[in-house]
């Protein structure tokens, strides 16, 4: 057992392997080879209380702390980054904001929604010319009357296209007066009037989660959709980032750990020069790093998660997780395909799924590059 971990932990790890693995293991390939996502997928994992696993009792979530949550991810993870992928932009970028920073009202007008399976939410950060330089955004919304009106446009969006969902927090470019524009954040619902979705598709990976575009064209909310304060945007995409790579660093983690399991199962069972390959040390020693690898990703992450459990600083110890992990995604992918040989290259092994899928880990919530600006900060 992980020292970071109690048996709740370990309880709940299992439970959620065994519907990982009955519930989405069958379904991985077809909805990756088909590039659909699947409303029944995302509704048992509601069912099975994975959405909304650390939102409060009184609005439907299980009121789990960040290690269980982050166990979930993992899980799923290690058997397919898409449904992960689902549940992390769900829980982490579109459910905490609203818990942290909304009103009563909207609270309890979105949260109940949001837990059950039966709806999904969006974050809305990502333009042509920002992203990581959020001060680049073009998405404006103005003040006429009791309303926000909002244009602009956003792109790669997880969860903004599919059938399920309910709206997206949106980050906007506000002007006060002769004051600068600033950065301030607006809920909005989905059917709106001038609100426009579009799945993106053709993704090398996660093709089987719901990558999209949205658009606004004189879209009209009312004021009272305004998330926290005018202005705080910056503020509270930083701090909803931070927990955001909590979550990427467990599909990080959860990918390298299934793709090690397929590498040393096979390494087992696959015999050359009449013996299993894992008994030369060519191979051997590539388990070893593996394991290596996982283990110290494990305890950094989950130190993470203790931090933030207790109420202590961890913007550093997030990145260097999500950093980690990411990077030992991609070596512990390559070399499980190395270890196949020429059957790691075809689709019908999931090993090559699992390579595809870790790529985005070097990109998402933020490059390695400014992972390691955060770090450097801190020194």
């Amino acid at each position: 057992m992980n020292p970071f971990t109690e048996k709740q932990h370990e309880e709940l790890r299992q439970r959620i392997r065994n519907f990982a693995e009955s519930e989405i293991a069958p379904e991985a390939e077809k909805l990756d080879s088909e590039e659909r996502f699947s409303p029944e997928l995302t509704r048992k994992m509601g069912q099975e209380g994975i959405l909304g696993i650390n939102i409060p009792k009184k609005y439907g979530g299980r009121e789990l702390d960040t290690l269980s949550y982050i166990i979930a991810v993992e899980e799923l993870a290690r058997v397919d980054s898409s449904q992960a992928a689902t549940v992390a932009a769900h829980n982490s970028l579109g459910l905490v904001p609203i818990l942290d920073y909304g009103t009563d009202t909207q609270k309890e007008k979105y949260l109940p929604k949001l837990t059950t399976g039966e709806h999904l939410w969006a974050f809305g950060l990502t333009e042509e010319n920002a992203g990581s330089d959020a001060r680049g955004t073009e998405t404006t919304a103005i003040i006429e009357g009791e309303e926000w009106v909002i244009n602009g446009s956003k792109r790669y969006i997880t969860n903004i296209s599919n059938p399920l969902t309910l709206g997206v927090t949106l980050q906007v470019m506000t002007q006060n007066g002769d004051q600068p524009s600033q950065l301030t954040t607006i809920l909005v619902e989905k059917g709106t009037p001038g609100f426009e979705s579009q799945r993106l598709l053709g993704k090398m990976m996660w093709r089987a989660s719901d990558t999209g575009k949205a658009s606004f064209t004189n879209c009209r909310v009312p004021l009272e959709n305004l998330l926290g304060q005018e202005g705080q945007g910056a503020r509270y995409m930083l701090k909803t980032l931070d927990g955001g790579r909590l979550s990427v660093a467990a599909m990080g983690l959860g990918l390298a750990q299934g793709a090690f399991e397929m590498a040393a199962k096979h390494a087992k069972t696959r015999k050359q020069f009449g013996k299993p390959i894992n008994r030369y040390q060519a191979i051997a020693f590539k388990l070893a790093d593996m394991d290596m690898k996982l283990e110290l990703a494990r305890n950094t992450l989950y130190k993470a998660c203790w931090l933030k459990d207790n109420n202590q600083p961890y913007t550093r110890e997030a990145a260097m997780a999500k950093l980690y992990t990411s990077e030992i995604a991609r070596e512990i992918a390559d070399e499980a395909v190395q270890v196949f040989g020429g059957s790691g290259l075809f689709k019908d092994n999931p090993i090559e799924r699992f390579y595809r899928d870790q790529r985005l880990l070097q990109i998402g919530e933020g490059t390695s590059e400014i992972l390691r600006l955060v770090i450097a900060r801190g020194i």
